[in-house]
């Protein structure tokens, strides 16, 4: 499925908030409150500068993936990003979380960042790790029993890393 990557819109939000709500309501892959509101996910995933959001539109216009960018820390810490991503489940496996991944990083090196790091990539989320991975993104630490997940129980969250 051929996508075209571009900065997201404030209107762009009504067809975002379903993906991430849906994937977000699963409980597997998105450390986040099931009750939370639209206005407290936009707040979080659409990012004001310095941090981006885009999104993975289709030749129709329908987006069906997601991504938000920020320094993962504030001052003496902001030479490092951090990332989120979303793909709408019903188009998962056609090279959307990859085109996303591919244009955050190029975005991060252009913005100046040195690297980036995901805080918390559940370790049961093989399709996403085995991509990270693909990236040269390295897993530094995993936190033991950090996320409670509705089928496995606790399980552990990775910090992965790599440089720009």
């Amino acid at each position: 499925m051929g996508v075209r990557i571009r900065e997201a819109t404030e209107s762009d939000w009504a067809q975002i908030w379903p993906i991430l709500r849906r994937i977000g309501d699963a409980g597997e892959t998105l450390t986040w409150d099931s009750g939370v509101t639209s206005e407290r996910a936009r707040s979080g995933w659409m990012r004001a500068a310095p941090g981006r959001s885009v999104v993975a539109v289709t030749e129709d216009s329908t987006i069906v993936g997601s991504a938000q960018m920020s320094p993962n820390h504030s001052g003496r810490g902001a030479h490092v990003a951090n990332a989120g991503f979303i793909v709408d489940p019903d188009h998962a496996g056609r090279g959307i979380g990859r085109a996303l991944c591919q244009h955050v990083l190029d975005q991060a090196r252009a913005d100046g960042y040195r690297a980036m790091q995901f805080n918390a990539v559940v370790e049961s989320n093989h399709r996403a790790i085995q991509l990270w991975r693909s990236f040269g993104f390295a897993v530094l630490a995993t936190i033991p029993e950090a996320f409670d997940h509705p089928r496995h129980g606790y399980i552990g969250l990775h910090v992965m890393y790599r440089r720009l």
